[in-house]
């Protein structure tokens, strides 16, 4: 692997991504959810790898399972995870690496609310900086979609610590920001050439957010977006928007003194966009809590939403952006024109000037929805085609079904870095 700052190169990277969602805990009605072993990467981790690179893929953002290479505080098992790291050497892929995607291992009583959790976290961020530093592993993403987990987590109670309402929503956004910055301190302690990836959903709202009945909610929801970035980088203060929203529920001076001290800057700030998904729509006089339970109406914004959401980002945090985390679930035609038109806007947003570095599809093969968890359905049941490869169940485990859209993202991948080389 090159150790050179590919986000100053003025290139554009192109990335995939192995959906790594884990949430490990159960209780009657709820299963746990481990992507990896839902998708039989734990065991095919080795020719998966092979088909990101087949994919021309640079970079590969993917998590490390830390609730099974922490079986027991202070106790490792590396055994899984050295392998996989050897093998991104060999392949001269570039991991990004997830140091947490929404779950805290079995042993952590009170998971995100535990006090222990920013310290846990960061000691663990920094096990895995320092074991793998030799073999040149420097960019990492200290947690994936932070606002997403305090929202799941912290306001509709539907993940582990099972919080609910603005009080649960304040304090895993406190938690989650803390162990984020503590876990990128520990971290450039390790390395010195780390590169941080500071990753979120990007969200939009539109339709009658100006409704009465609407008014107070929809301008929370545009500001609460960006809070946890805005905590770790330093951003809020007593001017803050949201502000009179944390003290109103549970924040002292304290925490945002703490927070005020202690920021942390990304290298590159990253934003998760799905045209299906990414634009919620208020409508005047029909009240939707929103979220996984109470969804609202979504509008599909295309390419216009996703320039507006990057560019915005760009600005806010006055660095380089990246796409993260890019498809739409469906065939393989709507795959295809989905990943041309994405592309075509970051070629855009580049030409006029907006530092975009990379492009990332996600997933590489086929992941299984969340649902999955509150479900006696067997997996297929819940699989979302979305992948580069398909998942296809076979009497030998489950197959990687390549598909054009594998060949297509090899065709832009192979055209941005002839165009690099010019």
């Amino acid at each position: 692997m090159t150790s050179h700052p590919w986000h100053r190169d003025g290139r554009l990277h192109f990335a995939v991504g192995v959906e790594d969602t884990f949430v490990p805990q159960s209780r009657p009605g709820e299963r746990a959810i481990d992507e990896y072993a839902l998708t039989e990467h734990y065991d095919k981790w080795h020719g998966d790898l092979a088909l990101a690179s087949d994919a021309g893929a640079e970079l590969v953002r993917w998590g490390v399972p830390w609730h099974r290479i922490e079986p027991g505080p202070g106790r490792w098992d590396w055994s899984w995870l050295d392998a996989v790291m050897d093998r991104f050497a060999q392949l001269r892929l570039r991991p990004v690496v997830d140091l947490m995607h929404y779950g805290t291992p079995l042993w952590m009583d009170g998971q995100f609310a535990n006090p222990d959790y920013p310290k846990r976290v960061a000691e663990y961020g920094a096990a895995v900086a320092e074991r793998y530093a030799h073999l040149g592993v420097t960019d990492y993403t200290p947690v994936n979609e932070p606002m997403i987990h305090a929202l799941f987590t912290g306001e509709y109670a539907y993940w582990p610590p099972y919080l609910s309402g603005p009080e649960g929503l304040s304090a895993m956004a406190g938690q989650l920001a803390r162990g984020f910055v503590q876990t990128q301190r520990a971290i450039g302690d390790v390395l010195d050439d780390a590169v941080f990836v500071h990753v979120d959903a990007g969200m939009r709202f539109t339709g009658d957010t100006d409704a009465p009945e609407h008014r107070e909610h929809a301008a929370r929801l545009k500001e609460q977006v960006f809070l946890v970035e805005d905590l770790v980088t330093g951003r809020v203060g007593d001017d803050h928007p949201l502000a009179p929203f944390l003290r109103g529920h549970g924040w002292g001076d304290g925490d945002f003194a703490w927070f005020a001290e202690a920021p942390v800057r990304p290298d590159v700030v990253g934003v998760n966009y799905y045209p299906l998904h990414s634009t919620e729509v208020f409508e005047a006089g029909v009240f939707h809590g929103g979220g996984f339970l109470d969804p609202r109406p979504v509008r599909d914004d295309g390419t216009a939403g996703l320039a507006e959401l990057l560019r915005g980002a760009a600005e806010r945090y006055g660095a380089p952006v990246m796409l993260t985390e890019t498809c739409v679930t469906g065939t393989v035609a709507a795959r295809l024109a989905w990943l041309d038109e994405s592309v075509a806007a970051l070629h855009d947003l580049r030409a006029s000037g907006v530092d975009v570095v990379g492009y990332t599809w996600w997933p590489l093969f086929d992941m299984y929805e969340w649902t999955y968890r509150h479900s006696q359905e067997p997996r297929e049941a819940h699989r979302l085609t979305m992948g580069l490869w398909e998942l296809q169940e076979r009497a030998d485990g489950l197959a990687r079904v390549r598909t054009p859209i594998a060949d297509r993202f090899r065709h832009h991948a192979d055209r941005a870095a002839a165009q690099a080389i010019r």
